[in-house]
């Protein structure tokens, strides 16, 4: 019986369209992977609506699990059937560092369904390096979000902060809330600031204490949380709609802010607390390298995505998600996890 296997493949803004996928052999090097479960982000919605720009033609979809059902024979630690997360950032392997074997500081890392295609696909060949064997403790719903929180073990690692320090965790949608529960993983005191009710209760009920609204009071009760000395650190997710303002406000003088994600949004820091507070900005946008750690935090219970919003699909459009998604953008981000059931 032959198989006609798809993908979703982007041929422009908003040209989003279903075609047949040829057949691919490996090489000995390389595996084959079922994709089953694929989380359909705010992410590809930008690349979507033409924000994030990128080559076309692009098969979307940055984050996905899948099985194996074939490898080469050079292929180690794989096995036929083995469930396993596919990495969505790859070093780029032309950079000085990465041509000097140290890949793991690519100064140009690559991010799938942006630089090279997703997977959004029925199949997806690649280096047996570029999968990562999943534990069975770790279910396909934490498995899907090891990017994120790599993002936020990337944001930790770089901050270096102790034990009992204070980051403002500007936005507490899907992002802003792993980023916040990574930190208290690590005993840093997270501040949730977030202007919709419903991402302030369930940071509150994923264990995250401090949940304030970007108000009046919030100087006075960041002041109160940190006793006069204000915030050690701040964390922006791009996909707030706050004021990127918010953080120079909120951090003391010679801290650190960090942006991370990507947005359809313009906003602008203040230059005046900036050179004032002498105050360090950086972006994170990526997790490369960080998959055996995140899955070693997944396993000792770094995260708890139980009251998050999620919709698991088996039948689906993925143009209507994108576009519901698109129109959403703009109001409140609730952090909805969209998983498609690729598998039945």
């Amino acid at each position: 019986m032959c198989v006609i296997m798809e993908k979703w493949i982007l041929k422009g803004v908003h040209n989003l369209v279903r075609e047949e996928d040829e057949a691919q052999t490996i090489s000995p090097t390389q595996v084959k992977v079922k994709v089953t479960h694929l989380l359909l982000s705010n992410f590809d919605a930008l690349i979507y609506d033409g924000i994030i720009p990128v080559s076309y033609p692009r098969v979307l979809g940055r984050f996905a699990i899948g099985i194996v059902t074939e490898f080469g024979e050079k292929c180690y630690g794989i096995e036929k059937g083995a469930r396993v997360y596919l990495e969505s950032a790859r070093c780029c392997g032309e950079c000085i560092e990465c041509k000097s074997g140290k890949e793991e500081n690519c100064t140009d890392v690559r991010i799938a369904g942006k630089d090279f295609d997703g997977f959004l696909r029925d199949f997806v060949v690649c280096e047996y390096n570029e999968v990562a064997p999943l534990p069975a403790a770790v279910d396909n719903l934490q498995a899907l979000c090891i990017e994120t929180v790599g993002i936020a073990e990337n944001i930790y690692d770089k901050l270096n902060l102790s034990a009992g320090q204070t980051v403002a965790v500007v936005g507490s949608d899907f992002t802003g809330n792993i980023i916040a529960q990574v930190l208290q993983y690590h005993k840093v005191i997270p501040i949730i600031i977030d202007n919709t009710p419903g991402n302030l209760e369930k940071a509150k009920k994923c264990g995250i204490y401090h949940a304030f609204a970007a108000d009046d009071e919030l100087y006075n009760n960041v002041m109160d949380v940190t006793c006069g000395r204000l915030c050690d650190a701040a964390v922006y997710s791009a996909s707030s709609r706050l004021p990127l303002s918010v953080v120079t406000k909120i951090v003391g003088k010679q801290k650190t802010i960090v942006i991370s994600g990507y947005s359809s949004l313009n906003s602008t820091l203040e230059l005046k607390d900036i050179l004032v507070k002498d105050v360090k900005v950086f972006g994170v946008t990526h997790a490369y390298d960080y998959t055996d750690a995140v899955i070693n935090m997944l396993l000792h219970g770094a995260i708890n995505l139980d009251y998050f919003d999620k919709e698991i699909l088996t039948e689906y459009n993925p143009p209507e998600i994108l576009q519901e998604r698109c129109d959403g953008l703009a109001t409140a981000n609730r952090g909805k996890m969209t998983v498609l059931k690729m598998i039945l």
